[in-house]
């Protein structure tokens, strides 16, 4: 079992930038982001391919946030630029244990506010 941790969360002005970090266990293939604000569902936010070399983002952060890994490090981040109040919710990592699949290990969560 995969265990996922992550961090870098925290209280942000608009305009502002915070930087999340997530630390696997052991490799992993593709990564991703997903975010869940109060009363709403869990949203997609960007995934990575397991070489870095393939990103896709959410229409919502395209242009403000990115995504990236070091793979030696066994750690996903997630630079956050130009931070908007409606980017407040708890950031959630997850990983595919193979190249096919889907995301079979999740995180605990960290918390982002950003105050307008």
């Amino acid at each position: 079992q995969v265990q996922l941790v992550e961090s870098g969360g925290g209280l942000a002005q608009a305009g502002g930038s915070l930087r999340l970090s997530c630390v696997a266990s052991e490799r992993t293939f593709s990564m991703a982001w997903f975010r869940q604000a109060p009363g709403k569902e869990r949203e997609f936010v960007a995934r990575i391919n397991w070489s870095g070399g393939s990103t896709f983002y959410a229409d919502s952060v395209k242009g403000r946030f990115t995504i990236s890994r070091d793979n030696a490090k066994n750690t996903l981040y997630l630079q956050m630029n130009s931070l908007k109040p409606e980017d407040t919710a708890v950031y959630f990592c997850a990983a595919a244990r193979a190249p096919a699949s889907t995301w079979d290990y999740w995180g605990q969560g960290t918390q982002v506010t950003v105050s307008s």
